[in-house]
């Protein structure tokens, strides 16, 4: 089973970047489809993005597209979220996830993936 730590994260303002890493140890990165989503506070999980196995695929969620990007190092066995021109509304909790499965990006953005890291705090300010 893989364990997942997330880091990046902290105080930034508006139209600020920030980039996140996930730290994957316990098994092989490229075994798994990697995944980020986020919780801001009172909402519901939302997903961000998802980069597939090879890293050929990603996928976003339209509120993020075109200024997220997701990408991974096998080798350092890390996935990166780098985010750019922040908003208030990218305030959360930020979560790296992982699956074995290799769906399609759309998939993950309906059913979330087996294994979670516990989460790294993201504050836009203006």
């Amino acid at each position: 089973q893989v364990q997942l730590v997330e880091s990046g994260g902290g105080s930034v303002q508006v139209g600020g970047s920030l980039r996140l890493s996930c730290a994957a140890s316990g098994r092989a990165l490229s075994n798994y489809a990697m995944g980020w989503y986020r919780q801001a506070p009172g909402k519901g999980r939302q997903f961000i993005a998802v980069i597939s196995k090879s890293g050929g695929r990603t996928y976003f969620a339209d509120s993020v597209k075109g200024r997220f990007i997701i990408s991974r190092d096998d080798a350092k066995n890390t996935v990166y979220l780098q985010m750019n021109s922040l908003k208030p509304e990218d305030t959360a909790v930020y979560y790296c996830a992982a699956d074995l499965r290799d769906k399609d990006g759309s998939y993950f953005s309906t059913w979330p993936m087996d294994y979670w890291g516990k989460g790294t705090l993201v504050t836009v300010s203006a």
